[in-house]
């Protein structure tokens, strides 16, 4: 009897650091984050996952040394990358992809971020929301040389 008090109560501790513990993003790019949820009014996973969908762009498109630069800019930037949801596969499409400059990135470039914002409940004219604000921010962190990276890459 006691050992089953002893789990409810455990249990009860779990679930209620589950639900009251912000995203796994939030500690390290807090700032950030709370800038697209307040100015752009989307929830901590969209804007996690459209700022990572973004920055996952630019890092397919820079150099390793221009995105490093980026990077050091923005706080928490591998979390970033991780909450970034994954392109669809189209079948067949796989080797073809990747034989066509498809590295790690799998050619990934701007044609698909509907299909990542989409996947994260918004439409596509949210992303021409998300791009000022980062790079508002890029900039106010990395300095007008960064920031022009990823313009370079995201206002092409």
């Amino acid at each position: 009897m006691k050992s089953n008090y002893f789990l409810s109560c455990c249990l009860s501790v779990v679930l209620c650091i589950l639900i009251y513990t912000p995203s796994y993003c939030s500690a390290e790019t807090s700032e950030l984050i709370g800038l697209l949820t307040s100015q752009l009014g989307v929830t901590e996973k969209q804007a996690e996952g459209g700022a990572g969908s973004l920055f996952k762009i630019a890092k397919n498109s820079l150099s390793g040394e221009n995105f490093s630069k980026v990077a050091e800019s923005v706080p928490g930037m591998d979390l970033l990358l991780k909450a970034a949801p994954e392109l669809p596969k189209v079948k067949g499409m796989g080797n073809i992809a990747s034989s066509l400059g498809g590295g790690s990135g799998g050619g990934l470039d701007m044609a698909g971020l509907p299909a990542m914002f989409g996947k994260l409940g918004m439409d596509s004219g949210m992303i021409v929301k998300f791009i000022p604000t980062i790079l508002s921010f890029v900039q106010s962190k990395g300095g007008d040389s960064v920031m022009n990276m990823l313009k370079g890459v995201w206002q092409k």
